[in-house]
């Protein structure tokens, strides 16, 4: 239904001739200077009308995309400093092609054009950034190393604009297959004179009712041709998401469970083994207490006229402190309140006894009544710190009238530290019934009390930590030779160097014994307390501090061991040659760019790996190259309309994960040898791109654009597990165990491999336009709206055989689409604006356990289903220097849905509520 509604409410934008949101820049060296014009665009002195605020942002953004050389959407500063954003990845989602996932309701990463945020390359000031991505749910990829970048570390008020290039050039760096996304802070000499702005808001979430305050100040002042500028963004927020979820789901038997009041039907069914039972279901609540602090600085200087040196700084640090709870099923077996029978400090609980079940037509178990089912809470503490610093020398200077030399070189560091992710469980006895309706209800029903600590009895501790490191070192030159007004020649190089590395600390079933045995007393009445945060139900959960004091425990006693521990470090320099023009095809102008780039890397990977039982060094080298030819042409048809055809080569570089060496290395008894490790001599994903773009220009400020891509992949990366080869296949040292050499047979051998291809087409439509036809007040109002559609299938049975299926490719939600209706007159403006995106596909990786030694299907796939987010923002002018706001998020309080395998059955279910900010900002 979403995409019928969407194609109406585009066509109706389009009929109004219409003008997106998007916008600008001719290349990487010239993108600030184009944002900078464009926000400015609006503006006019001598008696002209003065557009400001949210027109003038669009003004500038249309008149900008016009002039680029390459296709690309834009949003310029005062677009981003006036949207109801909680930071960049929410401003992002209103481009045309970009969709976002979102954590308790905030943007975290982008997916382009239909392909995943690791897809995507992101820039910042001109310099490729990596910030390490992370989340607060284990089914959401905690802890993932990848390139995709994490956009929650930066407020959206840092920033002057940001492009989102779609098609590629020779001068680009190569990478980010989808695309690249270039941010840009904000420079003193982008303002006329001296600049002081501040503003301070305040809010609350309908869940966590707490004091969200978020301040903002930028002060900027100029001599002459030098300037300094310094801007800093302070928040702070507690998030709550609550919901249900469940483990995934399995087919099973009644595993010790007392069926026999159950009619002989239903036991002969469920001794077949043919139903399948969710493997345990929760009450969740994820909450974070988070600050985040982002600092830029700029000094600009241009000692002459055709001499310009920029250095730019930025600092964002993003903390977390997080709590999670749930209220669980345990089992045997891996199925909800099956079995459980056990002798636990002296007292003996016998299995559950099942008193009523139901299943529907794909034998899922929909209803589950049943006495003495063996329940769990789970309290788990998380500390996160998330810190980026970055540096960038930048400039140009003339060094003939024709000749131009531009450079840049910039340093990036940021880490990711998670020194606690603890959990203790409790567990517990009783009579309990679950029902589940639809693909996403659950609902539990406890026929105990869940709230007296008396029930309850210690069961295990969990501990973990977790560091990742990221150092990102750029240096690039470029010389331009302007043969005349309207031809340009390019020659350009670049030196790159990424180090990612990183560590856990891992000590599972901490006092697991001793409380089983009584040896350490499982009483949990001097550390317990009741959690009364899920609606509806409360339950035990553990005072975390005092658990650790009265158990006697130190945490630097189990930690003790590194784990994971890698080190992946890439070299590459490149070179290109770019040849621009603009001329007439007849009477047509025709402007554009030709031009190719080779490129060379090298790869060191370093692991700790497991060496039949014991920690051990392996490394691994590699390295790759290849020619990546480019090409944009943009006709003038007329004065309105432009046309843009674009094709190139492309890569996207393997994951982190995928690329790091540790793994592990084992001996059989029979002598045999079985490795399973990550793979550095992975190839990039390759794509050849086609781009073909209209542009309909109309009045002052509508257009219409309409564009279609087409992408053909080859490399996807899979792990692949081959028998009976032999050690030298492995690419390993003989060195790692005794006895070893290059034609050891290895049984079993696992590790990432390049495989498959497939392709990808899309179509984008945007559309804006203020309806001045109308008479007014209506003539202030207007409307944007864009709409994507993608497709693409992949085959990944070539990687994980038949238990895997043909389907979408990961990350890939076929429909996306934005609306926003605003009005703006000369005090006041308020915008509503509604986000969808259709379902995807999360993970197309199989998941299997072995079972009595029997292989089975928890999952063939997981995903989402669409969603809609709905935001808005107004704002009233006091006097032309104090201005105030309200903002509204998530307005209908959208829930998150992860469902888990090709039937859509419950995985994740959360809700995140509503948050409502409202400020004031001065500007001197």
């Amino acid at each position: 239904m979403w995409h019928k509604r969407s194609l109406w409410l585009v066509s109706t934008a389009l009929a109004c001739a219409a003008q997106p949101a998007i916008a600008q820049d001719t290349g990487q060296d010239t993108a600030q200077d184009a944002g900078q014009a464009g926000a400015q665009a609006g503006a006019q002195d001598g008696g002209s009308i003065v557009v400001t605020g949210f027109r003038a942002s669009l003004l500038g953004a249309r008149d900008a995309k016009r002039n680029a050389t390459i296709i690309q959407d834009s949003i310029v500063a005062d677009d981003i400093a006036a949207f109801p954003d909680l930071n960049l990845a929410e401003a992002l989602q209103r481009l045309p092609g970009v969709a976002i996932n979102r954590e308790a309701g905030e943007g975290r990463r982008i997916s382009l054009r239909g392909l995943g945020p690791d897809f995507t390359r992101v820039q910042l000031n001109g310099m490729e950034v990596l910030g390490n991505v992370d989340s607060p749910q284990d089914s959401r990829g905690q802890g993932t190393r990848d390139r995709a970048f994490d956009f929650n570390i930066f407020a959206a008020e840092l920033f002057n604009h940001v492009d989102v290039r779609k098609s590629y050039s020779a001068d680009q760096t190569e990478g980010g297959l989808a695309g690249t996304v270039g941010l840009y802070t904000a420079r003193p000499l982008d303002y006329a004179g001296d600049k002081i702005a501040v503003s301070a808001s305040a809010g609350t979430n309908s869940y966590t009712k707490d004091f969200q305050p978020r301040l903002t100040g930028l002060v900027s002042k100029n001599w002459g041709d030098f300037g300094i500028l310094v801007s800093a963004a302070y928040s702070h927020r507690q998030t709550r998401e609550t919901g249900v979820d469940t483990y995934r789901w399995r087919t099973n038997g009644a595993n010790g469970s007392d069926i026999s009041g159950l009619t002989q039907e239903e036991q002969d069914k469920i001794t077949s083994g043919t139903l399948r039972f969710a493997r345990g279901n929760r009450l969740s609540v994820w909450d974070s207490t988070q600050d985040r602090l982002g600092v830029t600085s700029s000094i600009q200087w241009n000692p002459g006229e055709a001499t310009h040196i920029t250095l730019d700084g930025l600092y964002g640090k993003f903390k977390a402190d997080r709590f999670e709870t749930h209220l669980a099923s345990r089992g045997s077996g891996g199925s909800t309140w099956l079995g459980g029978a056990q002798t636990f400090a002296g007292v003996t609980y016998p299995a559950s006894r099942i008193n009523a079940i139901g299943w529907n037509d794909e034998n899922e178990v929909t209803y589950l009544d049943v006495s003495g089912g063996q329940t769990s809470t789970e309290t788990r503490t998380q500390k996160t710190s998330n810190t980026f610093k970055q540096l960038v020398l930048s400039g140009d200077t003339g060094l003939t009238d024709k000749l131009t030399f531009r450079f840049l070189g910039g340093i990036e560091r940021s880490s990711y530290d998670m020194p606690m992710s603890d959990k203790f469980y409790t567990e517990a006895y009783g009579d309990v019934i679950s029902q589940y309706t639809g693909t996403y209800g659950l609902k539990n029903t406890y026929g105990w009390d869940t709230s007296d600590a008396a029930n309850y009895h210690a069961h295990e501790i969990d501990m973990s930590a977790s560091y990742q490191d990221t150092a990102m070192d750029t240096v690039r030159g470029s010389l331009e030779y302007q043969f005349s007004p309207d031809d340009k020649l390019s020659l350009g190089g670049e030196w790159r160097r990424f180090k990612n590395s990183g560590y856990t600390l891992t000590a599972d079933d901490v006092l697991l014994s001793s409380f089983k045995s009584g040896a350490v007393s499982a009483d949990i009445g001097d550390y317990s307390k009741v959690y009364n945060g899920y609606s509806g139900q409360s339950w035990v959960i553990v005072d975390y501090d005092k658990a650790l004091s009265a158990l006697g425990i130190d945490r630097g006693d189990y930690l003790t061991n590194r784990g994971s521990e890698y080190a992946v470090e890439e070299r590459t320099w490149a070179v290109y040659a770019q040849y621009d023009w603009n001329h007439m095809l007849g009477s047509v102008p025709f402007r554009g760019n030709i031009g190719g780039r080779f490129y060379h890397t090298g790869i060191d990977s370093v692991g700790v790996g497991t060496v039949d039982g014991s920690l051990n060094t392996i490394r691994g080298t590699s390295s790759y190259q290849g020619f990546l030819p480019a090409a944009n042409l943009i006709f003038e048809l007329t004065d309105k309309l432009v046309v843009r055809a674009a094709a190139a080569r492309n890569i996207n570089r393997p994951t982190l994960s995928a690329l790091a060496v540790n793994g592990t290395v084992r001996s059989g008894d029979g002598g045999e040898v079985s490795v399973s490790t990550g793979n550095p001599n992975l190839k990039p994903y390759k794509s050849t791109d086609l781009d073909l773009s209209v542009e309909y220009y109309l009045g002052n400020h509508g257009s219409i654009t309409g564009a279609l891509f087409y992408k053909t992949l080859d490399g996807f990366i899979g792990t692949k597990t081959v028998t009976n080869t032999t050690y030298g296949e492995t690419g390993l040292s003989t060195d790692l165990m005794d006895g070893l050499t290059a034609n050891t047979v290895v049984s079993s051998y696992s590790r990432p491999i390049n495989l498959g291809k497939t392709d990808l087409w899309g179509l984008e439509l945007a559309a804006q336009s203020d309806f001045t036809f109308l008479p007014a007040p209506f003539d202030h109002f207007g409307v944007a709206a864009n709409f994507t559609y993608v497709k693409s299938q992949y085959d990944y049975r070539t990687i994980y055989g038949d238990i895997a299926a043909r389907t979408t490719l990961e990350g890939l939600s076929k429909y996306n689409g934005n609306i926003t209706l605003y009005y703006q007159d000369a005090r006041f403006d308020v915008r509503g604006s509604a986000n969808y995106r259709s379902s995807y596909v999360y993970s197309a990786a199989p998941i299997t356990t072995t079972v009595n030694g029997v292989t089975v299907v928890d999952q063939d796939l997981s995903g989402y289903a669409a969603t809609v987010y709905v935001d808005m923002s107004a704002h009233y002018k006091i006097t032309d220097r104090i201005q105030l706001t309200l903002d509204a998020i998530n307005l209908t309080n959208q829930a998150e849905k992860q469902y888990s395998d090709t039937s859509k059955r419950l995985y994740v279910y959360t809700r995140s509520g509503r948050t409502v900010m409202g400020g004031v900002r001065f500007e001197f």
